[in-house]
């Protein structure tokens, strides 16, 4: 079936030999084309490299614009459901004023992220510093913490200065660096060179607290009775965690 727009099939040939997209050819001749139309209208023709090397230069200029705003627009949906999100669970962090709720707070991220390697003393290592930091200010915030019986151990990369990590690691954790033992270097990583500029090595953190760490631990076996948790909750972490390597 004939197109009802060939009678501009001539001019749209004679466009599209300049250089013309399917969307100007249109604008142009001020009519709905469809697409199907132009390629058949378009089979065989021969286009000169300069005016097809300049029409490809334009259609990946456009994918680039495209590609800009289809990410802006990404961002800022993103933004909005975090915002969204964040409204939904704003009323949670003063929670954790209360004492009870702090203690659960801290039961769980040692649950998630600390060690039973030594009985009678805790030891919490990550690379994360906030979750360092949170895991110090919860501890100061739910107990009456003697600030000598922290020790403060550092692994860092073969390649980085490890003075300049002690004194990061000082100021996220108001440890004094006389209580940091003397630091580890991954034996893995000589040799080879740092992937991540932002990475601090791993900071281990010592307590030595008979009966903080009981508390704690009973904290842990208690929540997972009561939620019904499989298998007994004094296996939780049998084997400890050791030193990451990044």
């Amino acid at each position: 079936m004939q197109s009802q727009y060939i009678l501009f099939k001539q001019k749209a040939i004679d466009l599209r030999k300049t250089g013309k997209t399917y969307g100007e050819i249109r604008k142009i001749i001020g009519k709905p084309i469809s697409k199907s139309t132009l390629s058949c209208w378009f089979q065989g023709l021969i286009i000169p490299a300069a005016v097809l090397k300049r029409m490809n230069r334009r259609i990946t200029k456009k994918i680039k614009k495209a590609r800009e705003k289809a990410l802006i627009v990404n961002r800022v949906k993103r933004e909005e459901y975090i915002l969204q999100v964040r409204s939904r669970v704003n009323h949670l962090p003063p929670k954790l004023k209360d004492k009870d709720v702090a203690k659960i707070a801290l039961a769980m991220l040692y649950f998630g992220e600390g060690s039973r390697i030594k009985r009678g003393s805790l030891m919490f290592g990550n690379s994360d510093p906030l979750l360092i930091g949170l895991f110090l200010n919860l501890l100061r915030y739910c107990y009456n913490i003697d600030e000598s019986k922290f020790r403060c151990t550092l692994q860092g990369r073969a390649d980085q200065n490890i003075k300049q990590l002690e004194r990061f690691w000082f100021k996220t954790t108001k440890i004094p660096l006389l209580q940091f033992y003397k630091a580890r270097i991954d034996p893995r990583t000589i040799g080879q060179s740092s992937k991540n500029p932002d990475y601090k090595g791993v900071c281990r953190i010592d307590y030595f607290s008979a009966d903080v760490f009981t508390e704690i631990k009973q904290i842990i076996n208690l929540i997972s009775r009561a939620h019904g948790a499989v298998g007994s909750a004094s296996l939780w972490h049998s084997e400890g965690r050791g030193f990451e390597s990044r």
